[in-house]
C-alpha cells in the first residue's frame, strides 16, 4: 500500500479491516510504500503488534531507473450502465478525429464502458508487449500539449485505451462509488447479493462525511475500523 498523508485513515482502516477479516492474520504481511518516514511511523504507532515492511521512496534515487512500462489491464470492475460521456470536455466530442476514437472496430472489439481501474488483475507482459503505456501517454500529451479533452483525474486516457478490451469481473468483488460521483459525491447505495470489497471511489470518503456529521449510511460500516482517530483523539486527551 502506498501511504499518502491525505489518506492516512483510509489506510489504516483497510489494514484493521483486513486483519479482522482474514482466517489466519499472523500469516498476512504489509508492505508499504512512504514517501515521508512520519507516515509509516503512523501506521506502526497504530497497530504496535505489526512488522510491516516500510519502503521510503526516494524521487532522487530512482529517477531514470523506472521503466515506462508500467501494466496492462487484463480483467477489471466493467459499469456498462455509467454514461462516461462527462469525463470528457466539449472539446473533444467535437473533434470527429478524437471522437472517434470510442468507435467500436477492429481495435475495439466490444462496446466501450466505464471500467475501475481501482481494482484490475494485471497481465505485465501483455501490458509491455503492447506498448500500453505509451499510448496512455500519448492521450495524457494531448491534454498537456493540444487541448484539454477530459477532467476529472486519471481514469480519462485509461478509458481511451482500455474501454472495451478488458474482461469484466464480476461486481461482487467490488462494491463500487461509495463515494459517489466526483462532482458532488452524492450518496449511493449497496448492491444486492454478496460483495467481497467496499471501495469508496468517488469524491465522498467516509471519514470526511463523518466528520461534518453528514454522512451516508454505507460509512457507518467503515466506521468501527476508523482507528487512526481513534488513536489521535485519544492522544489529544492524554
Amino acid at each position: 500500500m502506498t501511504l499518502d498523508a491525505n489518506y492516512l485513515r483510509g489506510t489504516v482502516a483497510a489494514v484493521f479491516s483486513i486483519l479482522q477479516h482474514t482466517a489466519c492474520p499472523e500469516d498476512v504481511s504489509f508492505h508499504f510504500l512512504a514517501a515521508r518516514r512520519r507516515d509509516a511511523d503512523a501506521v506502526r504507532a497504530t497497530f504496535p503488534y505489526l512488522d510491516p515492511s516500510v519502503h521510503l521512496f526516494d524521487p532522487a534515487r530512482v529517477s531514470g531507473r523506472i521503466s515506462r512500462s508500467v501494466r496492462h489491464v487484463v480483467a477489471a470492475p466493467e459499469y456498462c450502465h455509467t454514461n462516461f460521456t462527462k469525463y470528457f470536455t466539449d472539446a473533444f466530442w467535437s473533434d470527429p478525429r478524437l471522437s472517434a476514437t470510442f468507435r467500436q472496430g477492429p481495435h475495439r472489439r466490444r462496446r466501450p464502458c466505464y471500467f475501475n481501474t481501482g481494482v484490475m488483475v494485471i497481465d505485465v507482459a501483455r501490458w509491455r508487449a503492447g506498448g500500453y503505456s505509451r499510448r496512455v501517454e500519448e492521450w495524457m500529451a494531448v491534454q498537456k500539449e493540444e487541448k484539454r479533452i477530459y477532467s476529472l483525474g486519471s481514469l480519462p486516457p485509461f478509458l481511451l485505451v482500455l474501454a472495451g478490451e478488458i474482461m469484466p469481473v464480476d461486481h461482487r468483488w467490488n462494491q463500487h462509488g461509495l463515494g459517489g460521483d466526483n462532482a458532488e459525491g452524492r450518496c449511493r447505495s449497496l448492491h444486492p447479493g454478496p460483495i467481497s470489497l467496499l471501495h469508496w471511489s468517488g469524491k465522498g470518503k467516509p471519514w470526511l462525511r463523518l466528520d461534518t456529521r453528514k454522512p451516508c449510511t454505507v460509512d457507518y460500516l467503515w466506521e468501527p475500523y476508523d482507528l487512526y482517530k481513534a488513536a489521535a483523539t485519544t492522544a489529544i486527551e492524554e
